[in-house]
């Protein structure tokens, strides 16, 4: 028999019931409002990280040496924000980006050949950052400040 307090047909009548959904609730909807903030503020900042790591691999070995810093400028991030998303986008223009980070060994469009071997400067940055931006979001969906 159900009781006022708690309507369900199984409740036994000395049955109270309490619920604060309307708190859970207020809590919710202000840590929802705090993390997109907390999570584009620490995609900027590790997005601008992630571009310098990669401008100082690409200075010399093991990566690609500078010989007029027109590639290593040529480095730019951008942050975007839809939909709830944060998204970080390092990358260059340049079309010896890819031979620099993975090498190339054999004949190019133009009949050249070529045994480069790789630069790598773009991974090793991503293995550096990458980690300290997940902690950071981590740290953020915990509730915490990053």
């Amino acid at each position: 028999m159900p009781s006022p307090s708690n309507p369900h047909p199984n409740a036994d009548p000395r049955a109270g019931a309490y619920s604060n959904a309307a708190e859970i609730a207020a809590v919710l909807e202000g840590r929802a409002a705090r993390v997109l903030p907390q999570a584009l503020s620490a995609v900027r900042h590790y997005t601008m990280l992630l571009e310098t790591q990669i401008k100082a691999n690409a200075s010399g070995r093991p990566g690609p040496n500078v010989i007029t810093g027109d590639y290593r400028r040529s480095w730019t991030h951008e942050v975007y924000v839809g939909g709830g998303v944060v998204t970080g986008v390092v990358g260059t223009n340049k079309p010896q980006a890819r031979r620099l980070e993975y090498g190339f060994v054999g004949a190019d469009s133009l009949g050249r050949v070529y045994d480069q071997p790789p630069y790598a400067h773009v991974g090793p940055a991503v293995q550096t950052i990458g980690p300290l931006l997940a902690q950071a979001l981590g740290e953020i969906a915990d509730g915490g400040m990053a």
